[in-house]
């Protein structure tokens, strides 16, 4: 618990602050966290701009796009077919259930709307977490394999750690702020691990002499 804590303290005086998710809208956030499956965020930058240029970044006027179109605006994000029919699984649920409206989707308890979540195809637990976090206005941690990677590395939790394990690590230990600046801590957090595993804790070759957690390492 002190170690994750200070891990925070640490990336946080190297990185500042990262003021993410990068989106407009929170239906932006949504369709970013979507997109961003297996590939980068520049690449998924491009097809948030194709989408913006055709005028369709809006939850009913996607969901009315032939598929086939879809596919082909966010073409750059990669798996383009792939994405576009889990846009549109979300965009059903979210057009057909809730009006197109975000604020009754991410309605209600977390647990109940993360549920609601893991229920469209295509979503698995990261995304479904990233959606509560940045665009829902829940508490929710996100895990993804920078985390596993780091935690790891630094013996916070196995290598064969489950998501939800590593999730559940996660948000008990850093609940030491007070509630209304918990939001703020979780979504920074995050990206702070982010930063991390693209530029020091990576795959191969990882820059462990000059990361900002090495006084963590054991």
């Amino acid at each position: 618990m002190r170690q994750l804590r200070r891990a925070y303290r640490l990336m946080r005086a190297r990185f500042g602050h990262q003021h993410w998710w990068p989106g407009d809208t929170p239906f932006e956030v949504c369709v970013g966290a979507i997109l961003t499956q297996n590939t980068s965020w520049t690449n998924v930058e491009r097809a948030i701009a194709n989408l913006k240029a055709a005028r369709v970044l809006d939850a009913k006027r996607m969901f009315a796009l032939p598929e086939a179109e879809l596919a082909q605006l966010i073409r750059p994000a990669g798996y383009f077919n792939i994405k576009a029919r889990r846009l549109r699984s979300f965009l059903r649920m979210l057009v057909e259930e809730f009006d197109g409206s975000l604020a009754q989707l991410f309605d209600g308890k977390t647990a109940t709307v993360r549920a609601r979540l893991l229920a469209v195809n295509g979503i698995g637990p990261e995304t479904a977490d990233s959606l509560l976090l940045y665009a829902g206005g829940h508490r929710s941690f996100v895990v993804d394999a920078y985390t596993k990677r780091i935690f790891s590395r630094h013996h916070w939790c196995s290598a064969d750690a489950d998501y939800d394990e590593v999730k559940m690590l996660c948000e008990s230990a850093l609940d030491e702020k007070p509630v209304s600046e918990r939001f703020d801590y979780w979504q920074d957090y995050h990206a702070q691990l982010v930063m991390v595993g693209k530029h020091y804790c990576r795959k191969r070759e990882p820059r462990c002499e000059d990361c900002p957690l090495r006084p963590l390492l054991p």
